[in-house]
């Protein structure tokens, strides 16, 4: 069921990533992704398929989390590859009917994009929503991009709604979970029929999801007024992050296991 899906959950394992220092996994993050979209070839897929194991394999996260976090994006990744595989009509071809032609090239591209979009989920889950809590990618992004003040930017804000944004993907799962089942037990049908009739019947689901969504929205709004919340101003933290020679250890190997990706797509390969 939908309330399965780890996509956004954080989960505990007391790993070593997951006492890494956050500002550490979210630029090695950001150092990962640039790697992942420079790859082209099969030979860097699978120096990256290997890397990006690896390290959910160090923070203890199970293959079944990892399918559940890749579910929601497979029909994506399903349909970046039959957009590729059909539009593009360069190199030797290897089947044909009316007009649409499937190439090598085609195909190999089509695999390249779909497992790359697949990669960046993973990557994204391991190293930040399933070994970072919220709190702390609020605090590592305010602590990241404070030079901004100087241009008047809020930071502390806006790091703060990327935290509720990622605190309240689970939520929203759950909740389109509940209305499904509810919706179901008065007589839906999501599985039957054709398109047309499937995707009217998920109205049914969008709109309570988009009236829970205001609900939950107000009443965290209402408590962060009645806490007196006002923004960063002059706030102090229980917990200021503090870099430790394992923090710089752990971002060493991790910009290793970068390194040698794109070592294998542009050198070796």
């Amino acid at each position: 069921m939908l309330k399965d899906i780890s996509l956004g959950k954080y989960i505990d394992t007391n790993s070593v990533l997951h006492r890494t220092d956050p500002r550490v996994k979210i630029v090695m993050y950001i150092v990962y992704l640039v790697a992942i979209f420079m790859i082209k070839s099969p030979a860097g897929l699978i120096a990256a398929a290997v890397v990006t194991l690896a390290q959910a394999a160090v923070a203890k996260i199970s293959p079944k989390v990892l399918w559940t976090t890749i579910l929601p994006v497979l029909p994506l990744a399903l349909f970046i590859f039959i957009l590729n595989l059909v539009a593009y009509k360069d190199g030797d071809v290897l089947w044909k009917w009316w007009r649409i032609t499937v190439t090598a090239e085609g195909l190999r591209l089509g695999t390249v994009m779909g497992l790359r979009l697949i990669l960046i989920i993973i990557s994204t889950s391991v190293l930040l929503t399933l070994t970072t809590t919220p709190l702390k990618i609020s605090d590592a992004l305010e602590s990241l991009f404070k030079w901004l003040k100087v241009f008047k930017v809020p930071v502390h804000e806006m790091a703060m709604m990327m935290s509720i944004a990622l605190r309240f993907i689970p939520t929203l799962i759950e909740e389109t979970d509940k209305i499904m089942k509810a919706q179901i037990s008065r007589g839906a049908d999501y599985d039957t029929g054709s398109a047309l009739n499937r995707i009217k019947g998920y109205i049914t689901v969008l709109i309570p999801l988009f009236v829970a969504s205001f609900k939950h929205a107000e009443e965290l709004a209402v408590a962060m007024d009645a806490r007196c919340y006002r923004g960063g101003e002059g706030r102090t933290k229980l917990n200021p992050l503090k870099m430790t020679g394992r923090d710089w250890a752990a971002g060493g190997i991790l910009l290793a296991g970068a390194a040698l990706i794109l070592v294998i797509e542009f050198v070796i390969h």
